[in-house]
């Protein structure tokens, strides 16, 4: 036995001889393939796709392929299988399925369809409608310990409701919250100028302003950004008050996850007039296909695909610009664009803030396919504006002075966390600042220098939210009627000029001061930060619930000289 073992070792190591002495002269041994590297092409139906991402899906491990459309990823777990996917502009996200590596992988991309489907039929975001693909079935929790999921999320937040909110519609019909109409507005006739609008009559019942009021015959473009999937196909005809179905589902999930582009002019705004769908882009599949953008590449397999569009600020900035009648009315998309948070090295966008990521870490139902990703990687879908994102907007800074028997109070409020200004958006929306100061016996000391809060703060009970003519500053955009003179106006639907601006931009900071009258003892001084969505006349003729936020308060003692 030991010479026969001799005898194949010796023919073993001859052959191998013979193999090395035969080799052409510098060449290498046979390749071997990696345990931990896959290798692949990346195709079409045309040929090869170059540029493509290829990445091991839920996961930064990611390559790109090369003219010829092949790709290498190294850095595997040895033998473990992967899911890998693929995706290239202008192609649905391919691939989904397991490999492994050392194999030779082919990723084939389908062609999204070149144009936009006007046809199409929105898919309802509910079960309840019994259409295929709806997303509560995929992505809301069926259990309190796997949510809350991107459907959980949108119906907390104020976007599914836009069709229904209280202050849209009685503002939109002219009535209050109980259905109660104001009168239709009255015009009278000028020599030079002709017919023109007057201001309502107070003496008769009235419920506040209305679109319907000034134009009864027109359905206006509100329903664009209120109820965007119901005015794409008549952005200047629908009537909010009479849609149905998916389009009264308000700001609802199919038609967000069908935005294509924002067209914006070359100043990177929208153009004026235009606001929600009239400067939106979409890409509705044809009948037969589906197709969701969003901001995540790597989602498959399905008919998906990514758009940057999705984690940029340019997304929002359709409903959240608007001009009418060549006034700004709402900017908080411009305001952003003029701040340093636009700055792509150092800034942030509107998702950081308004959809802030790691509140979960998977955003389909296991059972349907879900999988665990990096919770930094999935944007919340609850934008709901919280009294605490309210607070975190803004700082309140006090300081005093005694000197000849007076106080001086200097008050300094910084929007120190908001990336457009405060408050913004809805001209109705409004900052008050309130400064007191009381004696030992708690008498309101009067002042005797500084700024006092207008008319339209409310005149009346301060317990009851009325504050003008107490000491401190008002931060609004406060708009008034160029016909009627009625200020403040939320009817921008009429021409109106900037009666004042005084709301804090992005960072910047408000300070006023106050001196009080002379005051034997100690003095306690006491500065509100208060916020409020609508001026107090106008939510007593309307009626609506509209709770004031404590922002933030100081309470000092100051002992006298």
């Amino acid at each position: 036995m030991r010479a026969r073992s001799t005898y194949y070792l010796v023919l073993l190591l001859t052959v191998a001889h013979l193999v090395q002495a035969c080799a052409p002269q510098g060449a290498s041994p046979p390749a071997v393939p990696s345990t931990d590297t896959l290798h692949g092409v990346v195709r079409d139906e045309n040929g090869p796709v170059p540029a493509a991402v290829v990445r091991v899906q839920t996961t930064d491990i990611a390559t790109r392929t090369d003219a010829q459309g092949r790709f290498t990823l190294g850095g595997l777990a040895p033998g473990a299988s992967v899911s890998l996917t693929a995706w290239a502009p202008g192609y649905y996200i391919g691939g989904g399925e397991e490999v492994r590596p050392g194999e030779e992988v082919t990723l084939t991309l389908e062609a999204l369809a070149a144009a936009d489907n006007p046809a199409y039929a929105w898919l309802s975001a509910f079960t309840q409608a019994d259409q295929e693909g709806n997303c509560e079935r995929c992505h809301a929790a069926t259990e309190a310990s796997e949510g809350p999921l991107p459907f959980d999320e949108w119906q907390r937040d104020p976007h599914s409701r836009s069709a229904q909110n209280p202050r849209f519609l009685t503002m939109y019909s002219g009535t209050d919250v109980q259905g109660r109409q104001s009168p239709l507005t009255r015009y009278g006739n000028q020599q030079d100028y002709g017919r023109f609008p007057m201001p309502p009559d107070l003496s008769r019942p009235y419920y506040g302003p209305g679109y319907k009021l000034d134009f009864p015959a027109s359905a206006g473009n509100c329903a664009a950004c209120h109820l965007p999937a119901a005015a794409v196909r008549a952005p200047y005809g629908t009537d909010p008050r009479a849609v149905e179905g998916v389009g009264a589902e308000g700001v609802t999930c199919d038609f967000c996850h069908k935005v294509w582009d924002v067209r914006l002019s070359p100043q990177g705004l929208p153009y004026g007039n235009m606001p929600g769908v009239l400067s939106l882009a979409f890409r509705r599949p044809p009948e037969g296909h589906q197709f969701f953008a969003g901001p995540l590449d790597d989602v498959a397999p399905g008919e998906d695909t990514y758009v940057p569009l999705y984690t940029q600020s340019q997304y929002c900035a359709a409903c959240h610009f608007g001009d009418f009648w060549n006034v700004r009315i709402y900017n908080s998309f411009g305001e952003w664009l003029e701040s340093p948070y636009s700055d792509p090295e150092s800034g942030r966008t509107c998702q950081d803030c308004h959809m802030p990521p790691g509140k979960n870490d998977h955003f389909v139902r296991f059972d349907k396919g879900g999988r665990r990703r990096n919770p930094e990687s999935i944007f919340s879908h609850d934008m709901t504006v919280t009294p605490d994102l309210l607070r975190q907007a803004v700082r309140l800074d006090v300081a005093t002075v005694w000197a000849d028997g007076r106080l001086t109070v200097i008050v300094t409020v910084t929007n120190r966390g908001a990336g457009h200004h405060v408050p913004t958006d809805s001209p109705l929306r409004q900052m008050l600042l309130l400064v007191q100061a009381t004696d030992a016996n708690g008498n309101l000391l009067p002042l005797t220098e500084g700024p006092v809060l207008p008319e339209w703060a409310g005149e009346g009970d301060p317990s009851q939210g009325y504050y003008a003519g107490l000491p401190g500053r008002l931060y609004a955009k406060t708009l008034q009627e160029i016909w009627t003179e009625v200020t403040p106006s939320g009817a921008y639907w009429n021409p109106s000029r900037i009666l004042e601006d005084t709301r804090i931009p992005a960072l910047a900071s408000d300070r006023s001061i106050y001196v009080f009258a002379p005051a034997e003892g100690a003095v306690s001084v006491k500065v509100s930060l208060l916020y409020r969505r609508a001026f107090p006349t106008l939510i007593a003729q309307k009626g609506w619930e509209v709770p004031i936020i404590i922002l933030a308060e100081r309470t000092l003692r100051v002992s006298g000289e």
